[in-house]
């Protein structure tokens, strides 16, 4: 199987290079031309060029616009990337006949509530990010074979991350100011590519498996204990900690207007892709702990 991967510099991209190795002929590709071969989805004629030299039978999309702030005072660079490029994809991957893989968002809710959101309820983004994604989303779907999956918190241990960031101002400062009314799973870019290489393979002997998909790490937290389990397991694995764990102070959204409005609600309800993959989620402190380790030894 020859698989075109897109976005292959980003957290998840990273790690797919890894997980979709086995599965066949990786071209993986980043906004820059490698041998004459277009991933800037800002470069929409290009895309398609790509698609149809390459000639996949497995396209995976892991680029995006994800400067969530930024988006709202660039929609259209967003809807580019977001929408029109992922358009453009599944365009060309019905031509060929070929899967594609793409991946989405909790921001395509409105974050009320405080139900887990499955994946037949209700859109409502609150920003442009979450609407050019939901777009996207939409778009990928005319694909006749497709995997969507949406996702939330993500991170890695390449790259900046919430956790390097708290982890950083732990050695800092005597006081921490964290938001404690958004909840949800931090999910690591390495339990999203190894689920896509297992989904991957299962549709592709079981076609009807198509459709979205929610994929996240068991369990909940807000950033608020998220950063106090990460503070927590450094202290204890013996780094320098400035900050008391007494000062690391619960803060409500509203003390910390950003220019896109933030979910409340990020849960997400993985009962769908739990049952037709035949999948065990771990809970969000097993991959964030391994980060971490993987963190701290460097």
């Amino acid at each position: 199987m020859k698989i075109l991967l897109f976005g292959k510099r980003g957290q998840v991209g990273w790690e797919l290079q890894r997980s979709l190795a086995p599965l066949g002929q990786l071209v993986a590709l980043d906004r820059d031309r490698d041998g004459g071969l277009c991933g800037d989805f800002s470069d929409l004629a290009g895309l398609a060029a790509c698609v149809r030299e390459v000639a996949p039978e497995l396209i995976v999309n892991a680029a995006a616009h994800t400067a969530v702030d930024r988006a709202e005072s660039e929609p259209e660079l967003a809807r580019t990337i977001n929408a029109l490029a992922p358009d453009v994809l599944a365009d060309e991957a019905n031509r060929l006949g070929a899967w594609l893989v793409h991946y989405s968002t909790d921001y395509v809710f409105d974050g009320s509530g405080a139900t887990p959101w499955r994946e037949d309820d209700a859109t409502g983004p609150l920003s442009v990010y979450g609407r050019t994604k939901l777009a996207g989303e939409q778009a990928v779907a005319r694909c006749r074979r497709h995997l969507i999956f949406r996702t939330s918190w993500v991170y890695a241990a390449r790259g900046n991350n919430f956790a390097r960031t708290m982890l950083r101002l732990a050695g800092e400062r005597d006081q921490l100011k964290v938001i404690a009314d958004q909840i949800g799973a931090p999910t690591s870019a390495e339990l999203l590519a190894d689920v896509t290489a297992h989904a991957v393979r299962c549709a592709r002997r079981q076609p009807a498996l198509a459709g979205l998909y929610h994929l996240v790490a068991g369990g909940e937290t807000s950033w608020h204990g998220y950063a106090r389990h990460v503070i927590d397991f450094a202290r204890n694995a013996g780094q320098a900690i400035r900050v008391a764990p007494a000062a690391v102070e619960a803060i409500a959204s509203s003390a910390y207007p950003l220019p896109a409005p933030r979910p409340h609600n990020s849960r997400l309800d993985t009962g769908k892709l739990r049952s037709a993959f035949d999948l065990h989620l771990p809970d969000w402190r097993v991959g964030v702990d391994r980060m971490l380790g993987e963190v701290l030894e460097r």
